[in-house]
Order: structure tokens, then sequence, then C-alpha cells
């Protein structure tokens, strides 16, 4: 089916022709009927089937009939790719937004706007701030709609389907999906058409590979020369085809020892034009960190050799630089843990999964899923540059053979099952439907949850016992008032429901506001405590110094859950030396995580600090602005002495540092500053000084510090 016959706006089939489409795949002739003609539509077909481009194409129909648009995406990185595709189309005169975090806020910049792509949470949250523009909806994509299965982001996005399908019946929802095994019973829960496929555009051959060979599921049999190792064989091998390597491994430590290995055998392979930008690449990353550390080193000295490791440990940054080189094919080979899976569009010619099981906490080891196995091996093959993919899986015995292929290339994806029955979920969803106006009575509440997608996959009797256990929480703890069936929120229900926190993290930050202590400590160990606070679990070296930590902060421990008491105090342990102004290398080393980390946990700890302080304009204004300073000092990383300095555009922990050690303590000694002398600071240097000048009303001429310069007053 040609794109041209569509009947679109002329300009929609000229910008894709510009794009290299002038056709459609099997799959994409489907489903682009019901999509332009306003249906529900699940579409569940493989990865690179073309699901987006319905997507795309159903907002553009309805966007220039006057419509509005929200993509929901599971992820930032996702909701980053989702907004510069759909830019493509502003030359229609549309105008496209994007929207992640701040969830106290309902931005009406975003009325504004016909395309909103936003992550889940993001979208609840717009829903909680009751929102008008979001009943004139026309179109609700959601895209990776199977992580309703996903424990920690599946409710939110299940409830905000629900919700935005209850006050918006009359909008349209596409749900994007891999191939699972109940999509048709998703569709059936949204109203919709359901078009599935196993259709590819890139053929993919699936196999398993020992000791040389790998045997696929078409009986067919290829040997791999082994270089060192099987695993730099199976990567080689494809390069050598001008094909690109991605391998699925377990932990983030093997993807770091797997890649610094491949890296010694790819390096040999590539040109003398290749090696040079890789090793400019590597400099350029080592060199542009505000804060050296060793792990940027570390994928340096691997992506020098046409390798780089992917995983949550690295900044933002850094996998951003690693996605961005693959796909311009300059890393030859990415290592990743399997949340490189769910994120951004990064397909290889060799997809290869060496470790089939993973760590649980509560289970041990345990098999990946085949629906996530399948995720992986949907990754191999990119359109228009590969003739073909090739999944592989590693098998460690030769008798592994058969049942690895039966067991995840035979086997069809486990079906998808909603989390929304956890009593975390449940808390916060029920909080929100109360505090938002949704529901005003019992019968009201029960109603709604009757339309999720728990409640048509389970037991409505089952939902109506948890839901009585979380109201009763909700009532005790003063959240909500119900009298007679009727439900109304408190003004504390309805400010942690607008806080986007866990009603259970609100009560632990309301009794520590009652206190009398207003330690620094103490309120970084508090937000510590909340159910929304990743933890750092103990290595075998930390009992002893988290122990003096307790004992010098002066804390009482739980009689129960010992060390759950002691992660805690941990995870408060960093945020402490973050603000305190440990380097970025002495707190990875100190406490096991990577750079990515501590920008993951110091950002969760910000929000919930600065909640802890709009909770304390309800229980105890004199703690707000120590908890106002200290969420900043969290954000930057900063000791309290810094707190006037970063205000500065282009100030942070670094370059204030600094400055307070050359004397500038205050606004005020920047203005009587000389801009010579504050560009004589080596991280400063002359842009940032005329910069700095400017700020504290002090405008200088970038001419006059060059001339100084050119006189030899500075370097």
């Amino acid at each position: 089916m040609r794109v041209a016959d569509l009947g679109l706006d002329p300009r929609i089939v000229e910008i894709l022709k510009k794009q290299g489409i002038e056709e459609l795949y099997p799959p994409q002739a489907d489903a682009i009927g019901p999509a332009l003609l306003g249906e529900n539509l699940v579409l569940a077909i493989p990865t690179a089937s073309g699901k987006s481009l319905v997507a795309y194409l159903a907002i553009l129909a309805s966007v220039l009939r006057g419509g509005k648009a929200l993509y929901i995406v599971p992820l930032r990185a996702l909701a980053a790719e989702k907004y510069e595709a759909l830019k493509d189309f502003e030359p229609l005169g549309i105008k496209v937004g994007i929207s992640v975090g701040d969830y106290d806020s309902a931005d009406p910049t975003l009325e504004k706007l016909d395309v909103i792509v936003a992550t889940s949470e993001r979208a609840d949250s717009l829903l909680r701030h009751r929102t008008n523009w979001l009943q004139r909806l026309s179109v609700v994509v959601a895209d990776e709609v199977h992580l309703i299965n996903d424990a920690d982001r599946g409710p939110t996005l299940e409830v905000t389907l629900a919700k935005l399908r209850q006050v918006n019946p009359q909008s349209q929802v596409l749900a994007l999906s891999a191939t699972i095994k109940n999509s048709e019973e998703l569709a059936r829960w949204l109203e919709a058409e359901h078009i599935t496929s196993e259709w590819r555009p890139v053929p993919l051959k699936q196999g398993v590979y020992f000791d040389g060979l790998v045997h696929f599921t078409d009986q067919t049999v290829q040997e791999v020369k082994v270089r060192e190792d099987d695993m730099s064989g199976l990567v080689t091998d494809v390069l050598a085809s001008g094909g690109q390597a991605l391998v699925f491994v377990n932990t983030r430590r093997s993807t770091e020892a797997l890649a610094k290995s491949l890296a010694k055998e790819v390096r040999a392979v590539l040109g003398e034009k290749e090696l040079d930008h890789l090793n400019k690449l590597a400099e350029q990353l080592v060199r542009g960190q505000e804060e050296a550390t060793s792990m940027a080193s570390r994928l340096g000295k691997c992506i020098d050799g046409g390798v780089a490791f992917h995983h949550a440990g690295l900044t933002n940054d850094q996998r951003n630089l690693v996605e961005k080189e693959f796909k311009k094919g300059r890393v030859k080979c990415i290592v990743a843990t399997p949340t490189l899976s769910m994120g951004v569009d990064t397909p290889a010619r060799r997809v290869v999964i060496r470790d089939l099981n993973r760590f649980d906490v509560n289970l041990g080891l345990t098999p990946i899923p085949v629906m996530e196995v399948k995720q992986m091996c949907g990754r191999a093959g990119r359109p228009r540059y590969d003739p073909y993919g090739e999944a592989i899986l590693f098998a460690k015995d030769e008798d592994d053979i058969d049942e690895l292929m039966e067991d995840y290339f035979l086997s069809e994806p486990e079906p998808i099952e909603s989390k929304l029955g956890s009593e975390p979920a449940l808390r916060m969803h029920i909080l929100a439907n109360i505090a938002t106006g949704h529901v005003a009575t019992e019968e009201e509440l029960f109603a709604f949850f009757n339309r999720t997608f728990f409640a048509f996959t389970g037991d409505v009797h089952t939902i109506r016992g948890k839901i009585l256990d979380v109201l009763e929480f909700l009532a005790k703890e003063d959240f909500i008032h119900r009298t007679d069936g009727s439900l109304r929120a408190t003004f504390f229900g309805k400010r942690t429901s607008d806080l986007y926190i866990d009603p259970l993290s609100a009560v632990k930050m309301r009794d520590a506001l009652h206190q009398a202590r207003d330690d620094r400590f103490f309120h970084l160990w508090t937000v510590c405590t909340t159910p929304d606070m990743p933890k750092l679990y103990l290595r075998r070296g930390d009992y002893a110094w988290v122990e003096q930590k307790i004992e010098e902060a002066d804390l009482t421990f739980p009689v129960e859950d010992y060390d759950f008491f002691l992660a805690e105090v941990k995870t408060a342990s960093l945020l402490d030396d973050w603000i305190m102004e440990r380097t970025e290398e002495e707190v990875t080393k100190k406490f096991g995580i990577g750079p990515g980390d501590i920008r993951r946990m110091t950002d969760q700890a910000e929000w919930l600090l600065y909640s802890m302080g709009e909770l304390g304009r309800i229980f105890n204004k004199k703690k707000v602005r120590a908890l106002t300073r200290l969420t900043i000092q969290v954000q930057y990383g900063i000791k309290e002495e810094l707190l006037e300095l970063i205000s500065l555009r282009g100030v942070g922990r670094v370059r204030g540092r600094a400055l307070f050690q050359r004397g500038y303590k205050t606004l005020k000694d920047l203005q009587k500053a000389n801009p010579s002398e504050l560009a004589r600071i080596p991280t400063i240097g002359s842009a940032l000084a005329m910069k700095i000048k400017e700020q504290v009303g002090v405008p200088v001429d970038v001419r006059e510090i060059e001339g100084q310069a050119a006189l030899g007053d500075f370097p």
C-alpha cells in the first residue's frame, strides 16, 4: 500500500518521502484504516515493524482536523526520541511539546500545544492537577503498552488509560505493543480493533551457539571462527560482514568486563580512520566531564576499541553518546544489561544473549521471562541497513541447545498481567481519585476500578476487599473524610496527591515534621525511609561504618527489619556525602554505584525533600526554610555556604567551590570582582566571567576581557 494513496495531506506524504517512506509494511497496511478512521486500536507486532508510524499518521490526521494528541511512553529517553520524530511534522503548522518530571505543576503552556509527548507518570500527574485540556484530547497513544505487566510502571499506565477513557470517552486510543500472548484480551479491555502479526521488515534468524557453531531454528548450522574466545568470535564474525553486534548480559560488572575484553579483539579489525574517530570520542568523553570519574575513563578505553558498555550506572549523557555513536555505526558493539531492550531504538545485525538468568533480591537467580528475551531478540536487524537479523542464545552445554530453542524461540511469550493490586499502587491511585474529585463515593470508586485491566482480568470481589483496606488506612491517617459511603480528601490528602508521592511516604514525613529534631542527617534519613526512595543494600564491608553512622546520628532503630534500617541509613549517607562535596569518584567507590545512580538517587531525594518542605507548610512551618535549602544542596551536591553562588547560571558545585576558594563568597563579592581575575580561575574562563558579571548586574564587554588577555593580564 502506497502512502500517497491514503488520502493524507500532500505535505505529510512529502515529509515521509524525504524520510524514505513511500510504502507501508503489511501490518501497517492492516492497521492504517481503523487508525485514520479514529477507531481504538491495539497493534501488537514485532520491534521495527512500524508501529510508531501508524500512531503518527493517526495523530496528524486528527490534529489537522482541530484535535489534540497525547503520546504516552514509559521512559524519558523514549519521550525524547518520539518528540524529535514528531517535530519533523511541525512544518504542517502543528506544535509539538514534551513534558516529563515536575509532578507538582499543571504547566499551562501545554494548553497551546497540539501534540504532547509525556511519560505515564507525567500524564497521571496532569490528571491529578485537573488539567482541562485533557478532556479535549482526540487521540491518546500508549506506547509499549505491554509494560502494564511491569510492577513499577504498569499500575500508573493502566490507571491513566482507564481515567482518560472515563473523562474523555470520545478520544481515540492507540495501544502499541510488542507481540504478547494476550494482546486480544488487552484489545477487548480497550474496546479496540486488534491487529497482530509476526511479520518483520528484516527476516530474523534465531539460533543457539555452542562450541563454534550456531544451530538455527530452520535446521541450518553456521560456523563461527573463534578467535580468543567464543564471544569475541561471534562479534568479530558479524563485523566482517559489515554488521554490528549487541550483547546482553545480566550484571553491570559483566557489561564492563566483557566490553573491555571485546575491545581488544574489535580494535584489531578496525581501519585507521575509524580508530582515529573513536580515539577523539574517548578523549572527549573523559575531558568533557565536570568531575572526572573512573567509569568515564573505563568507558572511554572501551570506546577507543570500538566497543561500549551500557547500563543504568552511566549518566544520561554517557548513555546518549553510546546510543548515538552505535546508530551511526562508529561503535561496533554494545554490551548491555537487559534494560536497553526497553529503551530507545538501537538495533544491530546480530543480537547475542549470553545470560538467561538474573538475580532477584527475593528469589535469587531466576530465568529471564520469554517476553523479555523476545524483546531483546527483536533488536536484531535494522530496516534499510541489514538484509537479515540474527538472534543468538549462548549455550553452556551441548544438551542445552534443544532446550533453549524450545523454551525461548518455540514458546509463546507470557501473558501480561495487571500489577495494580499491590498495596502501594492502590494507596496512590485511590487517594488520587478522591483528591481530584474524580470519585465522591465508595460506589463510584469501585465503579472506576471495575474499568481497569486489573478488574477486567481478575476477581472483582478481591479488588473490593483491597480497596476497603486502603480506604481504612487513608481515613485513619487523615488523608480523607469517609462518612456514610461518601469520600472527600483533606487538604493533607490533596497535597499528597498533587506531590505525586505514596501516602505512606507522606505519613513518614508528617511524623518526622512533628519531631523537634531538625538536623540535616535526620531529614535526609527521613526521606530515605519512605517507599518512594530506592535503597542501597549493604555489602559485606559496609556494616561497621553504617552502624557507626547510626550511633553518630543518634537514630532509633526499629525492632524489626534491622537490615532494611541499615539500608536506609546507607542511602542517607550517600546523600550526606554528596552535599559535603565528596567527588563523584569518591562516592561511586564508597557506595559501589555509578555516576548515573548518583544522579537518579539525588533527583529522587530532591523531589522528596521538596515534598517534605511542602508538607511542612501544613505541619511545621519552622522547618520549611531548612528543608528548602537542603533540597537545593542535594540538587547541586553542595555545602550550605555555596547556596548563593550556585544561583548563577553556569555555576555548579565545581565552579562554585572554585569561586569560594578564591574569596568570592557572595554575589556582592562578584559585583566588585575584576573580570580578568575571575577569568583566571581555571574552571571559569573569559566567556563565563562575562556572564557572571552580567548576572550580578555589572555587564562587561567581552572585548575588554580579551584585550586584557592580549596584554598578558591573565592566561
